[in-house]
């Protein structure tokens, strides 16, 4: 037998979240729980939450973007290819360095036919595609390190809005120089979904140079 943990099943919010879009997230989902671990893009742990813990909380902070947005570090596509299934209408720039995770996005955007996508290999620093209207990142370093390489590629006016855990508020105490250089305003972590989803998700959002 083996000692692969099963997927998670679909949970009742799942068809909510998504819409008529729910089709192409059961098949992205699927998917990562087949090839996720062996490529590298998920923990061996993470199967049995897959929809809960990552799609979903990726997915329900959909409506809070408009415009041309970067996911910065998109790895799997969490949230970058989450979102750009929820929100057709937004286009969407998926900026990762890694090889291999830039493989399986573009993979996952073509047997998807995600027209609204964009994937590019470098880092968020060496990113030369113009300006942004927000820009999100999920798991990818602390706010104090993170608002550096992020606030820099989003228009005046535009917005961060970062998938953070519990430690949104201690995280955003610890940057407060970071805030300040980078000219932040109205930062604060807004809690997304409840009532719609198993478990909500925080955002560390923040108006830059407005």
């Amino acid at each position: 037998m083996s000692d692969t943990p099963p997927v998670e099943a679909e949970p009742a919010a799942a068809p909510t979240v998504f819409g008529a879009r729910i089709d192409l997230a059961r098949r992205f989902t699927a998917s990562l729980a087949a090839h996720g671990e062996e490529r590298g893009l998920i923990g061996p742990l993470e199967r049995p939450r897959l929809w809960t813990r990552h799609v979903l909380n990726s997915a329900v902070i959909a409506p809070l973007f408009s415009g041309r947005v970067g996911d910065v570090g998109s790895g799997a596509g969490l949230p970058g290819l989450v979102l750009a299934i929820a929100r057709p209408d937004v286009e969407w720039v998926l900026i990762e360095p890694m090889e291999r995770r830039v493989a399986w996005l573009q993979e996952q955007k073509a047997d998807l036919e995600l027209a609204n996508v964009e994937i590019v290999r470098a880092r968020a620093e060496d990113w030369g595609g113009g300006v942004l209207d927000a820009v999100t990142a999920r798991a990818v370093s602390a706010l104090r390190t993170l608002i550096p390489v992020t606030a820099p590629l989003v228009r005046d006016g535009g917005e961060l809005i970062l998938l953070k855990g519990a430690s949104a508020q201690a995280e955003i105490d610890a940057a407060q120089k970071q805030i300040r250089k980078f000219k932040l305003s109205g930062v604060a972590v807004d809690v997304v979904g409840e009532g719609v989803v198993p478990e909500p998700s925080r955002v560390v959002r923040a108006r830059v140079r407005a």
